[in-house]
């Protein structure tokens, strides 16, 4: 395969690109003295993670359960399904442990821990539970000096469950766009989560793992004092909502999609292509920061950015290319019908779920298909 072969629109991976961030990201792990576990939902890629894994990563994250049965099927072992266990997946969870699979599962309520442990008893199979530890207010966790933190942890220990550790995800960073900022809510999730599993060990109780992370505090932290583990994902592609964080360049954005010109609306200073949101997802994220990059910035074929172009509106199949600013009544000249471009997404994660697969673009230009996991 070649890009020229390629039916559009497509979802690329620069492989250099990946490498890259694979390779900074895992530096700066093993630099600050802790494990690194990627979490694999951003690409759901066998290959991307092998890749992870092969660079230094010990064990993987997971966001469904699917994606635990299919990794764990690929021969990947340790696992941290990092979503709170709703009582109606326990036998999903539970098959795999049965399996082999050593899983691990979050809690981070009462109700939780105790349908956990009623599950364990009736089937005879000790879990190993994590406890979410909320350190910005974002979504979900116990608070590290709420009292439900001890009682969650004493319903498990009392169950027989193996109290494994606390886990904590600084998502409110995605909200920061300075290094000063982006280091300060590090150091919030670093002591908060160490500050919970102090809590535990004072009161008896075990704590062996302190896993926190996200892709900025992660690049952001300047030490890493008491945690155990570090969990990132989109790191491995970055996107143009991390761009506006500060984490990374476009230079640096290693997924994309491949598109063609299929029109133009010349005296609106539009060219049309085959790429709408179903290729690059409703994600804008970007539309609330600093910096609205529509549906994506424009790339040439071979993935220099294009200075000025984004994607400014979608379709479900139409993407609509424009200038920044003043409209370009040049369009159709610039971009003929049948011109192929890349769009540089919002959301890696987002945009990777629009598509099958990825087509893995290597340094010396050849292709392979990649598949990505779906489903619950």
């Amino acid at each position: 395969m070649n890009l020229e072969s390629l039916n559009t629109p497509a979802a690329l991976i620069d492989v250099a690109r990946m490498d890259h961030n694979i390779e900074r990201m895992q530096q700066r792990m093993n630099a600050l003295g802790v494990s690194f576990r990627p979490h694999v939902k951003t690409t759901k890629c066998e290959q991307v993670v092998r890749a992870q894994m092969a660079a230094g990563a010990a064990g993987i994250t997971v966001s469904t359960l699917k994606e635990a049965e299919q990794f764990f099927a690929r021969g990947i072992r340790d696992i941290v399904y990092a979503v709170g266990m709703a009582p109606t997946k326990l036998s999903q969870a539970l098959a795999l442990r049965q399996q082999g699979c050593d899983l691990k599962i979050v809690a981070d309520s009462v109700a939780c821990a105790q349908a956990i442990v009623a599950v364990s008893r009736e089937h005879k199979e000790s879990f190993e539970v994590w406890i979410e530890i909320d350190v910005d207010g974002h979504r979900s966790g116990i608070a590290p000096d709420d009292e439900t933190l001890l009682a969650v942890a004493t319903t498990l220990s009392n169950g027989g469950m193996h109290l494994g550790g606390v886990l904590a995800h600084a998502g409110s960073s995605y909200d920061y766009d300075t290094h000063d900022q982006l280091v300060r809510i590090a150091e919030q999730e670093r002591s908060g989560c160490v500050r919970a599993a102090e809590r535990l060990r004072a009161a008896g109780l075990p704590c062996e793992v302190v896993s926190i992370g996200s892709t900025p505090t992660a690049l952001a932290a300047e030490h890493l004092e008491g945690v155990t583990e570090v969990r990132a994902g989109v790191y491995v592609m970055f996107d143009l909502v991390m761009h506006n964080v500060g984490v990374n360049d476009t230079s640096e954005i290693a997924l994309s999609v491949l598109t063609t010109v299929i029109g133009h609306q010349s005296e609106k200073g539009w060219a049309i292509v085959d790429a709408g949101w179903m290729a690059m997802s409703r994600d804008r994220g970007t539309q609330r920061q600093k910096r609205d990059f529509g549906y994506g910035l424009v790339c040439e074929q071979n993935g220099e950015l294009l200075d000025g172009y984004v994607m400014s509106g979608a379709n479900q199949e139409h993407g609509i290319v424009s200038r920044f600013g003043t409209p370009d009544h040049e369009i159709e000249q610039r971009f003929p019908i049948g011109t192929r471009l890349r769009i540089l997404p919002n959301h890696a994660c987002a945009t990777g779920a629009q598509h099958p697969a990825y087509h893995a673009v290597g340094p010396d230009g050849t292709i392979e298909a990649w598949p990505r996991f779906y489903g619950w």
